[in-house]
């Protein structure tokens, strides 16, 4: 799916981003470039019992309106009953209802763009009249839970804030007893994350814009509730899972050995080294780091066991996930690719570095606050004059290199193309050194080790 590298780059999704890191003080949400893509379901798997919540499924709160919203970002709709759902009309019939109701259940709400491609979907009563109701063809006494993978998934970052960690926030209380029914499915996004799904439920995942039955059940959710980015609020969910549970399940899911940062019991295991771990990105546009290399010499000449990785789209979520969750510090300039901080053991470091150009509110939001969440150490590299390639491009008095604010002043297109698509970094080595010094401070590990 060689286009959906791109799509992190596009302006509209940054500039989402950019409203979410607001997102607490203003009820406002701006608009994102769609992807399309489509469609074959997966298989059936148990749901781990290793991170089963110890209490029965939990049934739909009757208690409140049919949608209503649980986040700026997001609605969700829950009724209970004789519920019937046919997948090709995107409908569900519910003898309870008195009236229709119509939800996108993708977590971007207002994002007219993203919502472009999330299919409608329609709750409604049974029609008047004998016979009317469409006729059960397959009947399940599990939770029926509608979402959609249309919207921005393909890029990680997306992946998780919109669609799996909501998800994850919704499911958790119905301990396995709920079957996904995929809207705008992708059978290559599915198979990345299959396992995940497994681990959240019992049942098959149905592609159920392409399914030709009428599936019945006794209840049924449509669309995830949103928290925050990259994270979740306890105090908010139903069964008062945390993003700590979810990370669980993920080392659950992909086989993550590690879950806290802590080194070998054995003097002489290579493992009592702290490892490091550069997210390259030599096949990406933007923002690579130029001496990749020599970072690497200079983090394994203070003791680290130095790895580099590229978690382009074609990446084996299993395998990159277990390269992570090996690490206790992360390096990368912003992008998506820093989403893989979701496997660090707990007491790892993430160190992100930050573009030229006065991004360090993109960076913030999308992954500084969500670290503390996540029981992980944060450190912020910010990219200075003479370490971008931005000056080789640019005359020294040039408003790129003078003033980024009045290129932010010109919108979107043009801070995007500049110091995202046309920048490349190349740390300091000695700057660079003296954060790596505070990330090997911050690990258990023992400098003598």
């Amino acid at each position: 799916q060689p286009q959906i590298r791109q799509q992190w780059n596009h302006p509209r999704i940054y500039t989402s981003l950019k409203s979410a890191a607001s997102d607490v003080e203003e009820d406002k949400e701006e608009e994102a470039q769609p992807k399309d893509e489509e469609i074959q379901p997966k298989t059936e798997q148990a749901l781990d019992a290793a991170v089963r919540p110890a209490k029965a499924a939990v049934a739909v709160d009757a208690s409140k309106p049919v949608c209503y919203e649980t986040s700026r970002r997001s609605d969700t709709c829950e009724a209970a009953g004789d519920v019937r759902l046919v997948g090709r009309s995107q409908t569900i019939y519910v003898d309870t209802l008195e009236r229709e109701w119509k939800t996108r259940p993708y977590c971007r709400k207002h994002d007219t763009y993203a919502l472009s491609h999330v299919k409608e979907w329609s709750l409604k009563p049974f029609p008047s009249g004998d016979g009317a109701a469409p006729k059960c063809t397959s009947n399940s006494s599990a939770t029926a839970f509608v979402i959609s993978t249309g919207g921005f998934t393909g890029n990680p970052f997306h992946d998780y804030t919109d669609v799996l960690i909501p998800a994850f926030i919704t499911a958790h209380r119905f301990a396995g007893e709920v079957q996904f029914l995929v809207s705008s499915y992708k059978s290559w996004w599915m198979s990345r994350y299959i396992q995940i799904f497994q681990q959240m439920s019992r049942y098959e995942v149905v592609d159920i814009d392409a399914d030709d039955e009428v599936r019945c059940y006794p209840s049924a959710v449509v669309g995830p509730t949103f928290h925050k980015e990259l994270g979740v609020d306890p105090s908010k969910a139903p069964s008062g899972v945390s993003v700590a549970d979810f990370r669980k399940m993920l080392r659950s899911a992909f086989g993550l050995e590690r879950a806290t940062a802590t080194p070998s019991g054995d003097r002489w295991d290579i493992r009592r080294r702290p490892r490091l771990l550069i997210i390259s990105r030599r096949t990406s546009r933007g923002r690579a780091f130029m001496n990749e290399r020599a970072m690497a010499d200079m983090a394994g000449s203070l003791g680290f066991d130095v790895r580099i990785g590229d978690p382009d789209t074609t990446s084996d979520t299993s395998k990159f996930a277990r390269l992570v969750n090996s690490c206790d510090v992360m390096v990368g300039v912003h992008g998506a690719g820093l989403t893989n901080m979701v496997f660090l053991p707990a007491g790892a470091v993430l160190v992100q570095v930050v573009p030229y150009g006065r991004l360090e509110w993109l960076a913030r939001n999308t992954f500084a606050e969500p670290s503390a969440g996540m029981e992980v150490h944060y450190l912020e590299y910010v990219v200075q004059l003479d370490e971008t390639t931005l000056s080789e491009q640019y005359p020294s008095d040039h408003l790129v290199l003078k003033d980024p604010m009045a290129i932010h002043k010109q919108g979107w297109d043009a801070l995007k193309t500049t110091y995202l698509d046309k920048q490349n970094v190349r740390p300091h080595l000695g700057r660079l050194k003296k954060t790596f010094l505070e990330a090997l401070k911050m690990l258990p590990h023992g400098r003598d080790d």
